[in-house]
């Protein structure tokens, strides 16, 4: 027999299929092999497998070993891989690597096992007391031990017993060592209590609109509190009871632990949890216990689209808008767009939910092409939080230089004398985001990267947040020598220190990347704040969605329009989505809610339509500008990185690529909107030069996609990087 192998080799001179021989019938299509390449055994996977080969048998190096029996991906696995790898424009090897943990890939980890002691059925205690030598006392105590557990594992009765005393049981016969797999199972400490909700009329024809729906996408458009997560767990309960299995996905790993606590709380052992921020184990078994049908439902976030899953019925998508469900590495994937094609292939349901939906799905709903289910109503039937704007300009003409306006203090003051909680966003961490010389000026930036360094007060540090390169914190300054430097913007540490300084006695917690980089991080500190053990959480856009606390009654919204002047065509939609989220966290209970909103540009649209809750009139704004400016979704951006550690290199093979894409688009103007070569918004980012060509084409054109990038593939060396973006998340 012959099997087709993707060798596990990243590199466009082996993205072939490589022939081998093999005799051990467990060998199948989607399994894990071992096999000779050169001088070296690497790891493949088998995409087909024949009785007949064309080429000399004689010639053809055998399988050296089958890594697992059962095969680790499945045919709609390699479908999906061929997907991506046409879409992404990447190599089958890239594409494998996104369904397989990466340890598993590097041997790094295997299943675990427990040695059990367990009692002989049937004996008498007594008895068997009887038959052991006066000074077993340790045998003796360990076998009445027994009689009464029945079982337990060997290394926890060595401790106790001593493992000569286990040992000797068992070659007397009182007792037997078998082994059981040890699941290391991920968030233990949840606890999940089934609660059995009624659905609001409105919720179940939701329901039901999904289920009956002739389209396979559904965008359910819900305020926050509308009740959108009851909708999901019902669709997964019948996709479950119809014997199908579900893919759960959340944007913030911070999401997770409070979904698998209602997941659990529902269908116990049937969910499983993968997310990056596992250990390593954790994530092995989990994804084994996906694979293994032990588990039929797989929660996360990004990655877990690529769940090991067969016969998926819905796949769900909640805050479908959210910019972390386009990766920013290679394979640059859209996990929507992913999702879409697994659900055509399964012929699953796919649900796309959020408050504020990207502009993009809220057209294509409009437009027919999704099914649009509306959810214009809280739960509870309470409003949504009322709104104030702090204007910042008048509080800095007052004197006031703190990062709180007077009305955002005065609301503290009220909610923290009331016993209530309040949840202040900022979406900058650190202390402060630069640290200017107030001498000649100077601005300290990263070695690596062309950014300013952010100070982080807690370990006298400067950071930079693109590469992760730490220094000490200056003394002087590193050009003039000046000793005089001032902390020029404000972090989530800052507030911190000026919250505690205004209220001493109040309990505060912050939640950023760096509160959250410890295992199970997000949950133990959200675990606090649900649980009252604090009055105030501080937190970056990890706090801004999903979250339900029903003690909170305020939101503070510090520098509301930081993402507005960004110059990227989404500012005014992040913006809007991101405050309008934030505010959703208050007053989600019983008692009415309140968020105050601080800005410098009060009177722009965008903050008007969010503190409205207007999303109709910002999206009739938006989609507008973006026809009469050709952006998406009424063209596609492309852009072509280019990036080398060599600059010169790197313009070089950016003034080739430009002068071979002219020829393209000379031949073909009218598929072209914009068509232009410049230095990347970054210039330098990790000691790499960047460059890039920026296109703006007719939307979903995928053969003028697929010639642009026959072009530019050819120029990738081993000195200059060239990746190929469409609608890339962030064109910095």
């Amino acid at each position: 027999m012959f099997a087709d192998v993707i060798v596990d080799i990243n590199n466009v001179e082996v993205d072939k299929i490589f022939e081998y021989s093999f005799s051990d019938c467990d060998i199948k299509i989607g399994s894990r092999v071992a096999v000779p390449f050169g001088q070296k055994i690497i790891e493949g996977v088998v995409i087909g497998v024949k009785e007949v080969s064309k080429f000399d048998p004689e010639k053809i190096r055998p399988i050296h070993r089958l890594l697992e029996k059962t095969p680790a991906l499945t045919e709609e696995t390699l479908s999906l891989m061929e997907y991506v790898c046409k879409t992404c424009y990447v190599t089958r090897a890239a594409a494998l690597r996104l369904f397989l943990p990466s340890e598993m890939r590097k041997g790094k980890v295997k299943e675990q096992f427990n040695r059990i002691v367990s009692y002989i059925d049937g004996l008498d205690v007594n008895v068997a007391v009887t038959t052991l030598r006066k000074t077993a006392i340790k045998q003796k105590e360990l076998l009445y031990y027994l009689a009464e557990n029945k079982k337990c594992n060997f290394t926890v009765l060595a401790e106790r017993f001593g493992a000569s005393a286990v040992n000797g049981l068992v070659e007397k016969g009182y007792a037997i060592i078998t082994t059981e797999k040890r699941i290391r199972s991920p968030y233990k400490g949840i606890d999940a209590q089934n609660k059995n909700v009624e659905l609001t009329e409105k919720q179940k024809k939701a329901v039901n609109s999904v289920v009956n729906s002739d389209k396979s996408v559904s965008l359910l458009f819900g305020v926050t509190g509308s009740g959108k997560t009851e909708v999901y767990l019902n669709l997964i309960n019948r996709a479950i009871e119809k014997g199908k299995s579900a893919i759960m996905l959340v944007p913030e790993i911070s999401l997770t632990p409070q979904m698998l606590k209602q997941l659990r709380a529902r269908f116990g052992d049937n969910a499983a949890i993968l997310h990056s921020g596992l250990s390593a184990g954790e994530r092995f078994d989990e994804w084994w216990r996906l694979r293994n049908g032990e588990a039929k439902i797989a929660i996360g976030a990004r990655s877990a689209i690529f769940a090991p899953l067969e016969n998926v019925g819905i796949i769900i998508i909640d805050e479908e808008h959210d910019g972390s469900y386009t990766s920013e590495s290679a394979p640059r994937y859209s996990t929507v767009e992913v999702a879409k094609y697994r659900a055509e292939y399964c012929g699953a349901k796919l649900v796309l939910g959020s408050a504020t939906p990207s502009v993009e799905s809220y057209k294509y709903a409009l437009d027919g092409v999704y099914n649009l289910i509306e959810l214009p109503d809280r739960i509870n039937k309470k409003p949504l939080p009322e709104v104030e704007i702090a204007d910042m300009r008048k509080e800095v003409r007052r004197g006031n230089n703190t990062p709180f306006s007077s009305v955002l203090k005065t609301e503290l003051e009220n909610c923290l004398s009331k016993g209530n909680q309040a949840i202040i966003f900022l979406n900058q961490r650190g202390y402060s985001k630069t640290v200017i010389c107030t001498e000649c000026g100077h601005v300290q930036k990263c070695d690596s990267c062309d950014v300013s360094l952010t100070y982080h007060k807690e370990d006298e540090s400067l950071l930079c947040h693109y590469c992760g390169a730490k220094y000490k914190m200056i003394t002087a300054c590193t050009e003039c020598g000046s000793p005089f430097i001032r902390y020029g913007g404000t972090g989530t540490e800052r507030v911190v220190d000026e919250l505690k300084k205004l209220f001493p006695s109040a309990r505060i917690l912050r939640m950023d990347r760096d509160t959250t980089q410890s295992k199970e991080g997000h949950f133990k500190i959200l675990n606090k704040f649900s649980a009252r053990e604090a009055d105030i959480l501080v937190g970056t856009q990890m706090i801004a969605k999903g979250h339900d606390f029903p003690f909170v009654t305020l939101v503070g919204i510090l520098d509301a329009d930081m993402s507005l002047h960004f110059s990227d065509y989404r500012s005014g939609e992040r913006t809007f989505q991101l405050l309008t989220q934030v505010a959703g966290r208050s007053g989600r209970a019983e008692q009415s809610g309140k968020v105050v909103l601080q800005t410098y540009s009060p009177d722009n649209p965008v903050l008007r339509y969010a503190i409205n809750y207007d999303y109709e009139n910002f999206f009739k704004q938006e989609i507008s500008i973006r026809k009469a400016t050709a952006f998406p979704p009424f063209t596609d951006v492309v852009r072509i990185l280019i990036s080398s550690e060599d600059d010169d290199r790197a313009l070089s093979a950016t003034k080739a690529i430009y002068e071979e894409l002219s020829y393209i688009y000379n031949e073909q103007r009218e598929k072209f909107r914009f068509f232009g070569c410049m230095k990347a918004p970054l210039k330098r980012l990790q000691n790499k030069f960047r460059y890039q060509v920026l296109m703006r084409i007719n939307a979903n054109d995928r053969e003028l996609l697929d010639k642009v990038f026959i072009s530019v593939d050819k120029y990738k060396n081993r000195t200059v990087l060239i990746s190929m973006e469409v609608n890339s998340n962030n064109l910095t």
